[in-house]
């Protein structure tokens, strides 16, 4: 079983408390208006996955391609559009409304999103280098590099040497977080510990794939897929009545 994630909004970290009275770091990631925008299938797509949208936008600050999709699916547009891959028993009818709920307190989590960008930075801040002594002869060079080329062979610097450079604003994903809490009157979700982004920035959450989990809403707390003891309770009261009216 592979659930559908979510589409979040980190709203910025507080503390709570729990029943010992120990206080916890937590981030707060707002669901707010998520929903099912689309479905893929094998037979069509050749694979299986749920589309979410978050966040209403307008129409002209919509890209041509995403709103003739939207009208086409009979959505409305969404300034950030998401798949998720997920098993057949877990896809979402469209036009669902996705809550906190889709997850539950005590489970793990994996969080993705986009680190904060710390510019152009030194080798130090970046890769966590020592640097040179502070003393004994050290002159203007205590936060450099140091050597990075080599002699006649190869006469060049090899890629992926550690050296300054842009740091941050690349894509993160944090693995194994615990949810603290849900607060599903406001559509919050509490994760205990960091989640990579600033406040503001879209963060994906999914089930943990390194752990198993039990008692998760499938395919989410806010649709049921029909089940066979569904499919078959009206054909066995039929059989019933036949029964009777002979």
């Amino acid at each position: 079983m592979k659930r559908s994630g979510l589409i979040t909004k980190k709203i910025g970290m507080t503390r709570l408390y729990d029943d010992a009275g120990a206080a916890h770091a937590v981030t707060v990631l707002s669901v707010g208006d998520c929903a099912v925008i689309g479905n893929r299938t094998i037979d069509k797509h050749g694979y299986v996955a749920v589309q979410l949208g978050f966040q209403e936008a307008k129409e002209k600050h919509t890209a041509k391609p995403q709103l003739v999709a939207a009208k086409k699916a009979g959505v409305k547009p969404y300034r950030k559009v998401v798949e998720f891959r997920v098993s057949e028993d877990c896809i979402v009818p469209v036009g669902t409304n996705m809550s906190a709920g889709h997850f539950i307190a005590g489970q793990f989590i994996d969080a993705q999103g986009s680190s904060k960008g710390k510019g152009f930075q030194g080798a130090m801040k970046r890769h966590n280098f020592g640097g040179k002594e502070a003393t004994h002869g050290v002159l203007k060079a205590h936060r450099s590099l140091g050597g990075t080329g080599m002699r006649e062979w190869p006469g060049r610097v090899f890629k992926g040497k550690k050296m300054a450079g842009q740091m941050g604003n690349e894509i993160v994903t944090v693995q194994n977080l615990k949810v603290f809490g849900i607060n599903e009157e406001d559509n919050l979700i509490y994760v205990s510990g960091a989640v990579p982004g600033a406040n503001g920035t879209f963060v994906m959450v999914t089930d943990a794939v390194k752990k198993v989990h039990n008692d998760l809403p499938v395919p989410t707390k806010s649709a049921k897929v029909e089940t066979k003891e569904e499919v078959t309770e009206p054909a066995a009261e039929e059989v019933v009545q036949e029964g009777q009216g002979e």
